[in-house]
């Protein structure tokens, strides 16, 4: 089996490298990683940089928080680029601009590494559980050699196109998901301070056209007051503005993304950017209450 180089053990990479380990590949990471004991224990070999773990491994993921994380990673002193071998692939699994995915796959190309773009969705409850939704950019044959890998990360795995497409398609996907939440708190809210049983609600709601998985999970974590990170209000109000610039980039004009993204940089001044985004809800519920 081809060896595995896995950078970013945080709340999503941790749980998707283990996965990789319980399929059975070799895994290299990083020794400085805060989670590297947990994967040495599972089995994990680990190396000081970047590049002596690409100089040993067939595939090298990064799953780190953004785009200039990725790119000091990969171009940085002892980054991977240094030590990665032609004929290696190269899988980012972050979510970062479009445009910074492109670079890094011609980057690769030059090296004569092929690159994938592959950002995922579906939290840390998809890494943990290996049932992720993998949006890809990239060639075919890239793809089908990463596609065994990706099926033990994920469920729904999916080639978009060409280099970027895949950063493209999660940057809708965080555009749909943040509306939503949004909707869901706002619903929340009022329903709250009309007296209503939000439970009653949630329960009928879910059995209607409003169902959706943001509903389910999210309001129940309005609900409990669980805003324990599943992802971060931080790291998404991060992804909104990548979705902006790729609306002015191809001059779409994203109001909805615009006012919740407004709401994610509030949050963040008010020292909310740790918590889960379902604490969106926290800004209305600090709303005064008006009466007509």
């Amino acid at each position: 089996m081809e060896k595995i180089g896995f950078i970013g053990l945080g709340i999503m990479g941790r749980p998707m490298a283990l996965n990789l380990i319980k399929a059975g590949y070799p895994v290299s990471v990083l020794s400085r990683s805060k989670a590297a004991g947990d994967l040495v224990a599972a089995g994990a070999q680990s190396f000081p940089s970047a590049r002596a773990l690409a100089e040993q491994c067939d595939v090298v993921i990064t799953m780190l928080p953004d785009s200039p994380d990725v790119e000091q990673v990969v171009s940085g002193p002892d980054g991977v680029l240094a030590g990665i071998r032609p004929g290696s692939l190269f899988i980012d699994m972050s979510t970062i601009a479009p445009a910074t995915a492109r670079n890094i796959h011609a980057l690769m190309q030059a090296k004569r590494v092929e690159a994938l773009d592959a950002p995922v969705s579906g939290g840390q409850v998809g890494a943990e559980g290996a049932t992720l939704s993998i949006m890809a950019g990239g060639s075919e044959s890239a793809f089908q050699r990463a596609l065994p890998l990706f099926q033990a990360m994920g469920k729904n795995i999916v080639h978009i196109g060409e280099p970027g497409a895949g950063q493209i398609t999660k940057a809708c996907n965080q555009m749909i998901v943040g509306m939503t939440i949004q909707a869901v708190a706002e619903a929340f809210t009022l329903a709250a301070r009309a007296g209503v049983n939000l439970e009653k609600m949630r329960e009928v709601l879910l059995g209607g056209f409003a169902q959706s998985r943001i509903l389910d999970l999210h309001g129940k974590r309005i609900i409990e007051r669980n805003f324990t990170p599943g992802f971060k209000i931080r790291l998404h109000s991060k992804d909104m503005g990548i979705a902006l610039q790729t609306g002015q980039t191809f001059s779409v004009p994203l109001n909805g993304t615009a006012q919740v993204a407004s709401q994610m940089e509030k949050a963040l001044a008010q020292g909310n950017g740790e918590l889960d985004h379902s604490a969106l809800v926290l800004l209305l519920e600090e709303e005064p209450s008006t009466k007509p």
